[in-house]
């Protein structure tokens, strides 16, 4: 076996014949995509150590017939956007699986829906993000359409723009045509299960102390998690988790995330230091609980440490 120190032996999934193969074509295009995104160009040595590998072991995993579901949780900052972007590159050119990403954010309920959840149930439910936000009958009705798509139908892809904190028009989706080998299904929420009763009962944050005092909010997101929610999250094939070192990273990450959009829009439409603190508290409780209890039940954990790299990945 050669040094590829992250992988334990059993799921590795390609020879070191192959590997070395298959790094040498795919480095030029790797760098290519991290200049074009903006990425660090020290990301390069991921392709070896992270990438390539974790791309040959979900092709493993793929049945005869049907796309591989593949769930990817993280919390907000975690990197799954560009885990699942860089996967899919290396996926569709090293291993000819056709990919096709959804996100969970752009599955939120328009706005408008949104607002009327906030008058019928609680105010707190106009900010997207928590379970009870998004379109689930949309979720379940893309998977549906993906795994039985054999005839190069054109499937539109939902897309929510956070800027104006909305859903975009259905002719601004993205299309996706012909059949699909595998899904990368990514959001912080994904996989994530309810909580009990007396867990509900204590308020995790100040947020909940002086918003939600009776627990309404709270116990309405953790019904959604116990519903419809678990329905959709039972047609993952495999759940892969970015297991990040303690919750009190997520504000430095989305901090981060906040002031790389503040120098690409001039500011406009991002959040503040006191906003961004109020808005990360809708995410924490749950966030918390996921890091509690999803490692034993995913497929994968990559654990990440406070530079966002991948120090760690154990197998279920």
């Amino acid at each position: 076996m050669f040094d590829l120190p992250l992988w334990p032996t059993t799921p590795f999934a390609l020879s070191a014949a192959d590997h070395a193969d298959l790094l040498h074509r795919l480095t030029p295009t790797f760098a290519e995509q991290l200049s074009r995104n903006q990425l660090p160009a020290a990301m390069s040595s991921e392709l070896a150590r992270l990438y390539l590998p974790l791309a040959g072991w979900l092709n493993r995993q793929r049945p005869a017939a049907g796309p591989l579901l593949v769930g990817i949780n993280g919390s907000q900052g975690s990197g799954k956007s560009t885990l699942c972007h860089l996967l899919k590159s290396i996926l569709e050119s090293a291993f000819d699986c056709r990919t096709c990403i959804i996100s969970i954010d752009d599955l939120y309920l328009p706005q408008l829906a949104r607002q009327q959840l906030a008058k019928e149930i609680h105010p707190l439910l106009a900010t997207r993000g928590v379970p009870g936000t998004h379109d689930i009958p949309l979720g379940f009705e893309l998977f549906t359409r993906l795994k039985n798509n054999r005839n190069n139908e054109i499937i539109a892809i939902p897309r929510f723009n956070k800027a104006s904190d909305d859903r975009l028009s259905a002719e601004q989706w993205q299309e996706f045509s012909g059949a699909v080998d595998l899904v990368l299904f990514e959001g912080w929420c994904v996989g994530a299960t309810p909580q009990t009763e007396a867990e509900l009962a204590v308020p995790q944050n100040r947020l909940e102390e002086q918003e939600d005092p009776d627990g309404r909010w709270r116990s309405y997101v953790n019904r959604q998690l116990a519903g419809g929610y678990r329905k959709l999250f039972a047609q993952l094939d495999l759940l892969l988790m970015l297991k990040i070192p303690a919750w009190e990273m997520v504000y430095q990450w989305r901090k981060r995330q906040e002031e790389q959009l503040a120098a690409r829009r001039s500011g406009c439409g991002v959040m503040g230091e006191v906003a961004l603190r109020r808005f990360i508290q809708h995410y924490e409780r749950l966030t918390r609980h996921q890091l509690a209890v999803l490692p034993k039940k995913a497929d994968l954990v990559m654990e990440l440490n406070r530079e966002q790299r991948v120090i760690a990945i154990k197998p279920k």
